[in-house]
């Protein structure tokens, strides 16, 4: 199965491995799933890690560690297409990443916002909660 993280899943699980974000992280981690990325979302991943607000919570060299581990074992998308499902930009850059990797499911938080699209392409928009249990039960 290929799962795309919202960068808010990927800072929560992040600052959390207990909770379901961080759960999909290690389930990542641990050959469960495959992970679809782009240049582009690691850019926004990136740039979210440097606010003072987490520096505090997320060292430098975890933030590092972990952005080299999905330079190394994710699917990396080179070509996103342009696609307006939302009004956030971020979010289309997202979206697009998932269409064009390949993405099974998009895992986000963002209620307001992509859980409320709920499938685009065909890919399921989901909590991490629902991810969680897919992957459990092997759908």
């Amino acid at each position: 199965m290929r799962i795309l993280l919202d960068t808010n899943i990927i800072i929560s699980g992040l600052l959390s491995s207990e909770s379901p974000p961080g759960k999909l992280i290690q389930g990542w981690l641990d050959g469960r799933f495959e992970l679809v990325t782009s240049q582009a979302q690691l850019d926004e991943l990136l740039r979210a890690l440097g606010y003072d607000r987490l520096r505090d919570r997320i060292s430098p060299e975890q933030a590092r560690d972990f952005l080299e581990n999905i330079e190394a074992a994710a699917i990396m998308v080179a070509t996103v297409p342009e696609v307006e499902f939302s009004s956030d930009p971020d979010d289309n850059i997202i979206l697009a990443t998932a269409i064009a990797g390949g993405a099974d499911l998009i895992v986000s938080g963002d209620k307001p916002g992509m859980l409320t699209l709920s499938e685009v392409e065909g890919i399921k928009i989901v909590t991490p909660r629902e991810a969680l249990d897919r992957l459990e039960s092997g759908c």
